[in-house]
């Protein structure tokens, strides 16, 4: 369990991926480490991709990721064409 805010392993930077959260002091975004998780790729083959990560950062990713959902404000998605 993550003691610690996920603030301190993911940034927001207008500079760095246009502004996406990233993990600190990378260009690896919240965005591609949830979709390789919803792939069923393994944490273990993620790390190994991006060998600057470490399990504290995919775990931030995803705290980020269920506080960005646990907001009162949601914005519709439009149904993708068939």
């Amino acid at each position: 369990m993550m003691t610690a805010s996920f603030w301190d392993r993911i940034e927001i930077n207008l500079q760095v991926m246009l502004g996406k959260p990233v993990i600190r002091g990378t260009r690896i975004t919240v965005e591609i480490i949830l979709k390789k998780l919803a792939q069923d790729i393994a944490i273990d083959e993620i790390l190994a991709d991006y060998p600057r990560s470490t399990p504290e950062d995919i775990q931030a990713a995803i705290a980020y990721a269920a506080s960005a959902l646990g907001t009162d404000e949601m914005l519709p998605l439009e149904a993708a064409a068939a």
